[in-house]
């Protein structure tokens, strides 16, 4: 099965830590890609740029809409993401729980859709 593995983070966050413990946060997702990619569970990965880079379309009235910015303003916000299959969501949960994000933010783990037989 293929999840998703949401990393979800206060962006803020990083810019008040000292550069050792950037340094240090960024080796901790380093070591944890190096990781789940010989285990060849993980197809796809990705580090965003910070949500002010987001620029969000909807319809109004039958017409594009473009925004800039994101969506919604929230606590914390889409960092990254890791599609990764395994054989169940128990298998998902714990590659989400080796995830460095969950000392900082969350990590949403969500099943791509499957078609009915």
């Amino acid at each position: 099965m293929q999840f998703m593995l949401m990393t979800y983070v206060d962006e803020a966050g990083f810019t008040k830590l000292t550069p050792a413990e950037q340094e240090a946060g960024i080796a901790a997702y380093r070591a944890y890609t190096e990781a789940i990619m010989p285990a060849g569970v993980a197809s796809s990965w990705g580090r965003l740029q910070p949500s002010e880079a987001a620029t969000t379309v909807r319809a109004a009235d039958g017409k594009p809409q473009v925004l800039d910015g994101p969506y919604a303003d929230s606590k914390e916000q889409l960092g990254g993401y890791y599609i990764i299959d395994v054989p169940d969501l128990d298998a998902a949960l714990s590659w989400a729980a080796r995830c460095p994000t969950t000392s900082h933010g969350v990590v949403e783990v969500r099943p791509f859709w499957t078609e009915p037989s």
